[in-house]
């Protein structure tokens, strides 16, 4: 498993790159570009992904919470055609998708 927790990945490109199952936990995604990417069972707990390039990324069984009670920073960010499951956690903010 690959893990790039606590990270300053910021303006990264990580198009169509294959993630699965990778740890972003608490890493800066700011700008990042992950189009297009397998983010399948991928930890992006406390992940900075606001204005990250999201479209048609998969985050099937992807974890977006957090260990406070924000999660991942989806402000700004572009989920357009994102793939998710009824194993994603979605327990973000600044986006649409998250839940409570």
């Amino acid at each position: 498993v690959n893990k790039f927790s606590h990270a300053n990945l910021e303006n990264a490109n990580f198009k169509n790159a294959d993630l699965w199952h990778v740890g972003f936990v608490s890493a800066n995604l700011t700008n990042a570009d992950l189009s297009g990417a397998d983010l399948s069972k991928a930890l992006l707990n406390n992940a900075n992904l606001s204005n990250a390039n999201l479209q048609g990324a998969d985050l099937s069984g992807a974890d977006l919470s957090g260990a406070d009670l924000s999660g991942a920073d989806l402000s700004g960010a572009d989920l357009s055609g994102v793939v998710y499951d009824q194993y994603t956690i979605l327990k973000c903010v600044g986006h649409s998708i998250c839940v409570d």
